[in-house]
């Protein structure tokens, strides 16, 4: 008979919640900043060329928190990287306030490598904080810590078109999400408990290969299972990335609609992402892993490819909900099969290492298929997003959890308890 699932104390319900609100909190300032980007660049009086080389300190300040991330957290502990992504995340949004209000775009091209950073540096951590809560209560926690960061983009996008349409002056809109995302920060560290995915001393002292950051997570990767799981974060980080960077762009170009049109496709990508992981816990528990995210994987490639294929523009924005709901679950999912099974110090380098594949594929992936596209074309490019779907689809036996996996042990009919 299947053990019921533990009842959390107040400390674990704080520390729980206190994630969720802080994903919220950073997708609202993603998407605050993303809504307001034409205001920006409009401020620094611009062309679209030079933008795109501000935009690059985004690029830059993630990648470089992403990476340095899981070492610090094996060094340091969660909260202490979780308080400092919180500061960068701020003081980057205050900057790239200042350097849009002041018209310096060096200001904004420096703000937002501090806001890449502090995001890099707070995402992979939370990840290792959402896969210990996992462990804690027996429940799927991390597709909801997703879902929040979801919710939170559509909150930011709303919020940004509304004062885009009544001109409410950028440099105050972001400094008021500053001091919001400074309020959420602040409580969160608080119910944030120290040490979690520390790595603890072996009997001479050292703390083992993985502590060593992105130089040790070779040691890891010698795991053949995660291997394959890495593979399989690459394909559905790669396809919701790839939404995010290039679907207003491919309905517009792809499909002939209008730049209104193409931004309503890209809210409904956004809505049916943050439906999926709201949503996706019971089936997670019913059905399993591996099942969920290969069903995941076909939905979505079947979205992708009405997209490429269909000319209707009609029939190719609502095929645009299948791709939302197929990507919702892979990339939270996928962490959580990395950490399950393994000591908590092994889980965080694991969970560590996953992470950062799956945002490299974020963050570095989609962007290529812009030169990819200059020779055949936007939709034809999404081909490659159809193909990493189907072979993604093919390897999710890796997702099986292992004997003794703590989610595992949880019946369907359990509510959670909250």
């Amino acid at each position: 008979m299947k053990n019921p699932p533990p009842i959390m104390d107040s400390a674990t319900r704080r520390w729980r919640a206190a994630l969720f609100l802080f994903m919220l909190a950073t997708g609202v300032s993603m998407a605050s900043w993303v809504a307001r980007t034409p205001a920006v660049r409009d401020a620094l009086e611009v062309s679209t060329g030079a933008m795109g080389l501000v935009l690059f300190g985004l690029s830059i300040g993630s990648m470089a928190g992403v990476l340095a991330s899981g070492g610090l957290v094996r060094r340091h502990g969660g909260r202490l990287v979780i308080t400092v992504g919180a500061v960068l995340l701020v003081a980057g949004l205050l900057v790239i306030a200042g350097g849009a209000a002041l018209e310096v775009s060096g200001g904004v091209f420096g703000g937002l490598a501090l806001f890449g950073a502090g995001m890099g540096l707070a995402e992979v951590a939370f990840n290792i904080e959402g896969a210990a809560v996992e462990r804690t209560v027996g429940r799927p926690v991390l597709p909801v810590l997703h879902g929040c960061f979801s919710l939170g983009t559509v909150v930011g996008a709303l919020l940004g078109m509304g004062l885009t349409a009544v001109r409410f002056p950028v440099g105050w809109h972001l400094a008021a999400v500053a001091l919001a995302v400074a309020a959420a920060g602040v409580w969160t560290v608080r119910a944030v408990p120290a040490g979690t995915g520390r790595a603890e001393p072996d009997a001479d002292g050292v703390k083992g290969p993985e502590a060593g950051g992105v130089r040790g997570q070779p040691a890891v990767w010698r795991d053949r299972r995660l291997v394959l799981i890495g593979l399989i974060v690459l394909a559905m980080a790669f396809a919701e990335g790839s939404a995010n960077d290039w679907l207003p762009l491919l309905m517009v170009d792809g499909h002939g609609t209008g730049a209104t049109a193409g931004s309503l496709t890209f809210m409904l990508f956004a809505v049916a992402m943050t439906t999926g992981r709201f949503t996706g816990g019971p089936l997670l528990v019913r059905y399993g892993p591996a099942a969920v995210v290969r069903a995941s994987a076909v939905v979505a490639a079947v979205g992708v490819a009405l997209v490429i294929f269909s000319d209707s523009a009609l029939l190719a924005g609502a095929a645009v909900v299948l791709w939302g709901l197929g990507a919702s679950l892979g990339f939270p999912v996928t962490i959580s099969a990395a950490g399950e099974g393994a000591g908590p110090g092994d889980a965080s380098a694991r969970v560590a290492a996953v992470s950062t594949a799956g945002y490299a594929a974020f963050l570095v992936g989609p962007p290529s298929l812009g030169f990819l596209a200059d020779h055949v074309g936007l939709r034809n490019a999404m081909v490659v997003v159809f193909v990493l779907l189907g072979g993604a689809a093919l390897i999710t036996g890796a997702l099986r959890r292992r004997p003794g996996a703590p989610v595992s042990e949880v019946p369907a009919s359990q509510p959670d308890l909250v």
